[in-house]
């Protein structure tokens, strides 16, 4: 998901000893994110630290503070995080330059998905960002729709086609030259001999490792509460809301203009609770 200013040096505040304890046995961070709209709780997960030290590391600077819901879609998403976007009038209160920076990907799949609630980073697209590292400080809560089991395996059969088209556009470039040549002289045989070849050899890369069908926890939580499932796999969920969605889905209901709300929707402040 592409995030606007939507990316590398990361500075690490371990807030929770781990000792000898497992990370299932820590306890999660929670964080409070007080809006114009209301109050959102949310947990970090351990399983992606680099995300989760570095959410609560902008968090204890006030990086959050005071700044806009700049992205929202009704029915998907809510997204912010940017420091260069306060309300309207308001001074920039930090120097923006020092968080463009990313973080790397720990992208935990299947075991967290987008489902309604995910607490998930922005980033750059693939075609410019291959590796799917998230943008520093931008981040989105989902609200999604629900979808039936139809519609869920609708949903990956065009995952599947997706990828691939997209493996049949990077051979089709690996053989530019060559199909060029063809068209150029008018062999117009060899011309679709070598398409109908490159089209197989992508569908059979896809058939040997296809995407990761839907588990049985994500088709119970997508037919029943929602989210995002086409996200999955591709963006990095480092946590949660564990109170307050009802919140979220206000900000995403409010008038937009080109997915930029009308009126400004702030964040007041983001506490890290003890």
């Amino acid at each position: 998901m592409r995030f606007f200013g939507f990316i590398s040096a990361l500075c690490a505040i371990v807030l929770l000893s781990c000792g000898s304890t497992k990370k299932k046995d820590m306890k999660e961070t929670e964080v409070l994110i007080e809006t114009s709209l209301g109050d959102i709780k949310v947990k970090l997960y351990n399983e992606t630290p680099q995300h989760r030290d570095n959410f609560i590391k902008l968090a204890k600077e006030g990086v959050y503070d005071n700044i806009i819901f700049h992205r929202v879609i009704r029915n998907f998403m809510i997204q912010t995080g940017d420091p260069a976007l306060k309300p309207m009038g308001e001074p920039l209160s930090v120097d923006t330059n020092q968080y463009r920076y990313t973080v790397p990907a720990e992208i935990v799949y299947p075991r967290y998905f987008h489902r309604r609630g995910a607490l998930a980073a922005a980033r750059m697209g693939d075609d410019v960002n291959p590796e799917r590292a998230s943008s520093g400080t931008q981040f989105y809560i989902v609200t999604g729709s629900e979808f039936s089991h139809s519609s869920l395996m609708e949903l990956y059969s065009a995952i599947y086609q997706q990828q691939v088209e997209k493996i049949f556009d990077e051979l089709s470039r690996e053989h530019m030259k060559e199909l060029y040549l063809f068209r150029k002289k008018g062999e117009r045989e060899k011309y679709e001999a070598l398409k109908d070849s490159l089209l197989h050899s992508a569908e059979k890369q896809v058939a040997d490792n296809p995407p990761t069908p839907f588990s049985d926890r994500q088709k119970q939580a997508y037919t029943t509460v929602g989210g995002a499932p086409h996200l999955d796999g591709a963006y990095t969920v480092f946590g949660e809301v564990v109170s307050g969605i009802h919140v979220a889905e206000a900000i995403s209901k409010v008038k937009t203009s080109k997915e930029r709300p009308l009126q400004d929707v702030v964040i007041k402040k983001v506490t890290v609770l003890d």
